[in-house]
């Protein structure tokens, strides 16, 4: 592709993920977030929470200063918890749906337009015990977020490789958000590519089967290979030993995705690198080669 990838897609970052140690909500925010409102090569940045009111405050008026358009992943919050959106226990459920309340709220004070979160563990034999808990949990979700004019994002996991998630391959995946949509518009799916080869699907089946719900991308790696480092939803590099994704699975992800109109809309969609830096690896380097990648990818959609 001869133009610019910006008049497609908004080129984005998962702070939380390039510096893993702000994952709990502290650690170097400021100082992390500053190097991002610096680089020009990205045009929004997923932030998560930050517990401290101040370092909070601050980072809202950092990243309005430098323009960026601001998602919140509420991921953490459940991950580093252990907190559950369809937890069969409907304490449980509740506690995990009032943290993703508290993140709307903090999304909002930060400048984000709404939140992506994801869905918990799940048992086989109650399979759809859980999916009526995850609806309930969503769609409280989805009517507080709306009274404030803010969106809903679910992002799909791996169902049975690491994070387990009940959501899931991409045919289950859209049957729960065709529900959703049908009463809730503001809620939509987070797709990553890390997350198809932990799901087993290409990204022309699970981007055509969830078409019509996509409203956020991230394109990252993963090691799907048993026993071998860095297994499971780690998002290694690029390039990474015994990885899954490199320039043909990035370039096929961005030619599907242009192919049915995901790239190129009016209001251009968020496409954000998650990558993680494996041990001790520099972030800095990591997302330099993410940039490298991406640029080759796009010259050759």
């Amino acid at each position: 592709m001869n133009e610019s990838i910006r008049k497609y897609a908004k080129v984005g970052l998962v702070h939380f993920m390039a510096w893993p140690q702000t994952m709990k909500g502290e650690g170097p925010i400021l100082e992390t977030l500053h190097k991002i409102a610096c680089d020009d090569f990205f045009d929004a940045v997923e932030v998560s929470w930050i517990k401290n009111r101040q370092v909070r405050k601050e980072a809202a008026r950092l990243l309005d200063i430098a323009g960026l358009t601001v998602c919140y992943g509420a991921q953490p919050r459940l991950l580093t918890t252990g907190l559950n959106p369809n937890d069969l226990n409907e304490d449980g459920r509740l506690a995990a749906q009032q943290t993703l309340i508290e993140a709307i709220d903090e999304a909002k004070e930060l400048g984000a337009s709404g939140i992506a979160f994801l869905a918990g563990k799940w048992e086989p034999e109650r399979r759809e015990e859980h999916f009526s808990q995850l609806l309930k949990t969503t769609r409280a979700l989805c009517a507080y977020a709306g009274e404030r004019g803010m969106k809903v994002e679910l992002e799909v996991f791996d169902y049975d490789l690491d994070k387990k998630s009940l959501i899931g391959p991409a045919p289950y995946a859209a049957r729960f958000a065709a529900k959703m949509r049908a009463c809730c518009p503001n809620f939509g799916l987070l797709v990553d590519l890390s997350h198809l080869p932990q799901t087993y699907e290409s990204a022309q089946f699970a981007i055509r089967t969830m078409r019509p719900y996509i409203t956020h991308l991230h394109i990252g790696n993963a090691v799907v290979e048993p026993g071998a480092e860095a297994f499971g939803d780690t998002h290694p590099r690029f390039g990474f030993p015994k990885s899954a994704n490199g320039l043909p699975e990035l370039t096929d992800f961005l030619r599907v995705c242009l192919e049915e109109g995901l790239l190129g809309m009016e209001e251009p969609l968020v496409l954000s690198f998650e990558v993680k830096p494996w041990k001790d690896e520099d972030s800095e380097v990591v997302l330099a080669n993410a940039k490298r990648m991406l640029n080759r990818a796009w010259a050759l959609v």
